[in-house]
């Protein structure tokens, strides 16, 4: 018996995911003919490519999606605003667009159909896609909350010199430098 499944069967699992995590329609939408998968050990879909891209991963702890930056935009194009969305003020979205979180109180308005775990999109003024990432509060207490963060972006919008998404670590990740400031 074999666990490989065909590149159709693939696609369509990962679009039934896809429509039940975020809503009939989004599969097709978010995933098109000529994705590629990249598979486990175990034979079962990890990530899912198209033009060379990584559209999302298949979580192996749940199996729901969580999204690259690609796969974002392909969702925004498909759901009608306000849904998986949060809005942030434009003065901060810089930041955010580099990968960094989104504080609870930057946030202008979110879907109140989102719940803490929930993949969203981060939003700026017009619907510009800032980010993605996972929401550490509902949307309503995002609106209801003045400090913490609301959305731990896993990738922002903007590239770096290597034409990367991913941001660069922070300098205070930097274990030498940790050391050369500590006072011995």
């Amino acid at each position: 018996m074999s666990i490989k499944y065909s590149e159709n069967s693939s696609l369509r699992r990962v679009q039934v995911i896809a429509d039940y995590q975020f809503g009939a329609g989004a599969g097709p939408g978010l995933f098109p003919e000529g994705c590629t998968f990249l598979l486990s050990t175990t034979g079962r879909i990890r990530q899912v490519i198209f033009g060379g891209v990584r559209l999302a991963t298949v979580r192996a702890s749940d199996g729901r999606l969580t999204l690259g930056i690609e796969g974002a935009k392909r969702l925004q194009a498909v759901l009608p605003a306000p849904d998986y969305r949060v809005v942030i003020r434009d003065d901060v979205a810089e930041f955010v667009a580099k990968g960094k979180n989104t504080f609870a109180k930057h946030v202008v308005a979110a879907d109140p159909q989102i719940r803490a775990g929930d993949e969203v999109l981060v939003v700026a003024g017009n619907d510009r896609l800032i980010a993605c990432g996972a929401a550490v509060f509902s949307g309503a207490e995002m609106l209801a909350f003045n400090y913490g963060v609301a959305v731990k972006v896993r990738q922002g919008s903007e590239r770096d010199a290597s034409g990367k998404y991913q941001s660069p670590p922070d300098e205070g990740d930097d274990e030498e430098a940790r050391h050369e400031c500590r006072a011995d």
